[in-house]
């Protein structure tokens, strides 16, 4: 009976609390450590019997393991039924006020990688890119008579500088000040026709439905929360819009964390469709590219499904 499994993977206040951090955040060994103050064997060991039991889910990110819960089916069902008892207790509440704050330090962290290598940053990403034009790609996927696009994760403003023309008005967003500045320095006085705003991409600073195209490039692997993003453009996109989505295929390289600061080894294909699917957005056309550095990348055009009658 899986109910009885599921209550007895519970009947500990350890596999409680981390149950109810899981059922909100994804987070590593180590933060749950770090959340719960304890020992990774004991941690690992609970994480083990709820991970059994159904409730949880592991995924293996080169060498770090990140856990969350399921994200459906019976174990989420009832794990979904459980939490907003959970939520009446101040322990509980203060385990989810600490989860948080993990995850705005890693944002945090990101940020500050981004401001410090910002003057580099086109010369990096020609090392991995090579001769290949990203650019050109994203022009190419341009709706004709597009009106309004959004480079999210726009960086120094060089695709931004390729779609002016090919649409009314253009959006770039990102959390770097540095990269912005280095965006409007591009753009000097020339800015008719173009908002750079500051932001997270997963609370966009986009009205709904504001954009007709959406080109979000080796981003989502720098983000904690990937599939927040991918909500938030859903929401951010027209109905019957368009997304450009750029990213590596999943790869073993640890090195990309210091030299590049990714958190996610990219992403495979089926993972991508699953969390593209969620939100609500259907694969159009697909591509792999080869790069360097023997990487290759995911090239998904994506459409924004009509809502339904």
């Amino acid at each position: 009976m899986k109910a009885l499994r599921y209550l007895k993977a519970l009947a500990d206040e350890t596999r409680l609390r981390l149950a109810l951090v899981l059922f909100h955040y994804e987070l590593s060994v180590n933060e749950l450590v770090a959340l719960l103050s304890m020992g990774q064997s004991r941690i690992s060991r609970h994480l083990k019997i709820l991970t059994e039991a159904g409730l949880l889910h592991s995924r293996r990110d080169g060498l770090w393991v990140f856990y969350s819960a399921e994200p459906e089916g019976p174990g989420h069902e009832f794990l979904k039924s459980v939490m907003p008892h959970m939520l009446d207790d101040e322990a509980g509440r203060a385990d989810l006020d600490s989860a948080a704050r993990i995850i705005e330090e890693r944002t945090m962290k990101t940020r500050q990688f981004f401001n410090e290598i910002a003057d580099d940053w086109d010369e990096m990403n020609r090392e991995i890119l090579g001769e290949f034009s990203l650019p050109e790609v994203i022009l190419k996927a341009v709706p004709d008579n597009c009106g309004v696009a959004a480079d999210l994760g726009c960086g120094t403003g060089e695709v931004l500088e390729h779609l002016r023309g090919a649409c009314r008005e253009l959006i770039g967003v990102d959390g770097s000040p540095r990269m912005l500045e280095l965006a409007r320095r591009r753009f000097d006085e020339h800015m008719d026709g173009i908002s750079l705003r500051i932001g997270e991409l997963d609370h966009l600073p986009l009205r709904d439905g504001e954009a007709d195209f959406i080109c979000i490039n080796l981003v989502l692997h720098h983000l904690s929360r990937p599939s927040a993003a991918l909500g938030e453009i859903a929401r951010v996109l027209n109905p019957g819009g368009l997304v450009l989505i750029t990213d590596f295929d999943q790869h073993l390289q640890e090195n990309m964390r210091t030299s590049y600061g990714d958190r996610w080894l990219g992403f495979s294909l089926d993972d991508m469709s699953s969390a593209m699917e969620r939100a609500g957005l259907t694969i159009a056309d697909y591509r792999r590219q080869p790069v360097k550095k023997d990487l290759a990348l995911h090239l998904i055009l994506a459409k924004k499904s009509a809502p339904r009658a």
